[in-house]
């Protein structure tokens, strides 16, 4: 089978590490999101769930860029989207949002670890894909914000809703409702952000935790995933249960073994993803 070809994104495979960089590439244009891009990488990451090889992914802004570094400096304005949207009609308007909210869902949904390698502008719809991921690491270069107040609209792919969950209310009124830039230390000291890395520093270190994700227990990573962002959306009961079958799920596989064994012998765990 052909692998797809995509015209907004760039895909690199490290194969020694078992982790994929997937790069925004629109570099005249900061990064900004189309509805294509978006369905891009929704796209991308729906063919390598099954991939036993891809058990890590980056998703950044190119590093080729031309103007100034960005992960993505918000939705693309300029572009329409489907071209069968009437958008004086509020029953498309709201359809077309169910379309870029799908594919925020599905890069959210991914079931393997997904860090987003922030390096620059990460603003609106960019901002909001930040927020989809698991680990942010960011330069101490890099911007946050909302500016959509400032052209009259709003942070609806999903803004409102999924920071509350990380900073609160009173922050995120206070983002949204003034539009300002803030930047990576604020966003760190916030606990919005993993790492905080030096710029000079930046892509070793990405590099570096991708790695780890890539050469770690796959099935763990899984199932901790899975109870982290599903259990915490019940109550207390219902996540312990969470917990309970996602223990017996992963004590069935080859790495927890292993990881016990190598404990017990005093050596190094040789995870394998199985």
């Amino acid at each position: 089978m052909s692998k797809p070809q995509f015209e907004h994104i760039k895909i690199e495979e490290k194969k020694d590490n078992y982790y994929v960089i997937i790069s925004i590439n629109r570099p005249d244009k900061l990064n900004a999101l189309a509805t294509d891009t978006l369905s891009e990488i929704a796209n991308a990451l729906e063919n390598m769930v099954l991939n036993k090889s891809i058990r890590c992914v980056i998703l950044r802004g190119t590093k080729d860029f031309t103007k100034k570094p960005a992960f993505s400096a918000g939705a693309d304005l300029s572009t329409r989207g489907h071209p069968d949207i009437d958008p004086k009609n509020l029953m498309d308007q709201s359809h077309a949002m169910y379309i870029r909210h799908k594919y925020y869902d599905i890069i959210e949904r991914f079931p393997k670890p997904i860090i987003a390698a922030v390096d620059g502008y990460a603003l609106g719809g960019g901002f909001e894909l930040v927020l989809v991921c698991d680990i942010i690491i960011a330069s101490r270069r890099s911007i946050f914000g909302f500016p959509e107040i400032n052209r009259g609209i709003a942070p609806f792919n999903g803004g409102t809703q999924r920071l509350i969950r990380n900073i609160g209310k009173i922050r995120v009124k206070r983002m949204i409702f003034f539009g300002e830039h803030y930047t990576a230390e604020e966003m760190y000291n916030w606990g919005l952000i993993s790492f905080l890395v030096n710029d000079d520093d930046f892509e070793e270190f990405v590099h570096e935790k991708a790695s780890w994700i890539g050469n770690a227990p796959t099935k763990s990573l899984f199932v901790i995933k899975k109870a982290i962002d599903y259990g915490t959306q019940a109550p207390l009961n219902l996540g312990l249960q969470f917990e309970q079958l996602g223990y017996a799920i992963n004590s069935q596989s080859k790495d927890a073994k292993e990881g016990v064994t190598a404990f017990l012998e005093k050596r190094k765990p040789q995870f394998t993803g199985d």
